[in-house]
């Protein structure tokens, strides 16, 4: 192929390549979007953040995520970092400093009790599962407040029905408790073997405690045997 016919394919890749360069300042758009996670009560997710940068000339999506890129690399010698979680992006302190940040807030610190966490433990990892099956694994007949707590709360659903007499609900989690735990999907969540004992559900139970949670406390179940605490650090927040 001679020079003449490379011609005219090296035009169109210059083309292409300078559609694909940014617009728009990457540092101002980077702060601008700083700007909207600080304001927001909640994660923003790239449509809601395109929406409100652009209304009337929408900034690109690959525009917009090297915009995060240069907001997450800003914040990385700060007290703040830039997290995805499952509902969008957010702004948040970062772990080494929740035990001071938490020192703002009078009360206690947030505590689940044990038999629900053991609960939500078995609904992330064997969803969507029953009532029933809970029961059976636990070996303790399960709360209706436990479950309905946690509906409140956002942290899991029902997703269906088993077609089996009586039609039991299926549980499964919600996209609240994801951005609770600041993960981005389930996968996210600790690899652990198909739970058959209550010894692999409290290594379920150790990991999901690991997580920061910022929801409020859970009330108390009363249920034999006799019910212990597991405690949750806080998510200190930035708003």
């Amino acid at each position: 192929m001679n020079e003449t016919e490379d011609q005219p394919q090296l035009e169109a890749a210059d083309a292409s390549e300078t559609q694909a360069a940014p617009t728009h300042d990457l540092e101002r758009l980077s702060r601008l979007v700083e700007a909207l996670l600080l304001a927001a009560d909640q994660p923003l997710s790239l449509e809601q953040l395109v929406k409100l940068l652009a209304p009337d000339a929408p900034i690109g999506r690959r525009e917009l995520r090297l915009a995060l890129e240069r907001l997450e690399q800003r914040l990385l010698d700060g007290a703040a970092e830039l997290r995805e979680v499952a509902s969008g992006w957010r702004i948040q302190v970062k772990a080494d400093y929740a035990e001071v940040v938490a020192r703002l807030w009078q009360e206690k610190p947030p505590k689940l009790t044990r038999a629900l966490l053991e609960t939500l433990a078995l609904i992330c990892y064997r969803q969507p599962i029953t009532r029933g099956e809970i029961e059976e694994i636990r070996g303790v007949a399960v709360s209706p407040n436990i479950l309905k707590t946690l509906i409140e709360r956002g942290w899991i659903r029902e997703v269906g029905v088993r077609e089996t007499p009586g039609r039991p609900s299926l549980f499964g989690t919600a996209p609240q408790l994801l951005d609770d735990l600041g993960l981005r999907s389930l996968d996210q969540l600790p690899s652990l073997p198909e739970i058959k004992d209550m010894e692999q559900l409290e290594a379920a139970l150790s990991r999901l405690a690991g997580q920061p949670v910022e929801l409020p406390v859970a009330e108390a179940e009363a249920e034999a045997p006799p019910v212990l605490e597991a405690e949750l650090p806080t998510d200190a927040r930035i708003h």
